[in-house]
């Protein structure tokens, strides 16, 4: 039973140093899930610009067939 307590004040005491950790040092994180929103703002925007374009060449296609 010694060891199991052991076992289970070990994970306690991990849980309590990467929660103190976060804690110090959110601001890492904030700039982490920053830079993700940006990185997927900016693929939407990017896919939006490959659909128009897209859709720029079929125009151009079907105005080239009917001259």
């Amino acid at each position: 039973m010694d060891a199991v307590w052991s076992i289970v004040a070990f994970m306690g005491h991990a849980v309590e140093a990467v929660l103190g950790y976060v804690e110090t040092h959110h601001w890492i994180f904030g700039f982490l899930v920053a830079g993700y929103l940006f990185y997927l703002h900016d693929r939407a925007v990017h896919e939006r610009f490959n659909a128009i374009e897209k859709r720029l060449d079929e125009v151009r296609k079907r105005l080239s067939i009917e001259y």
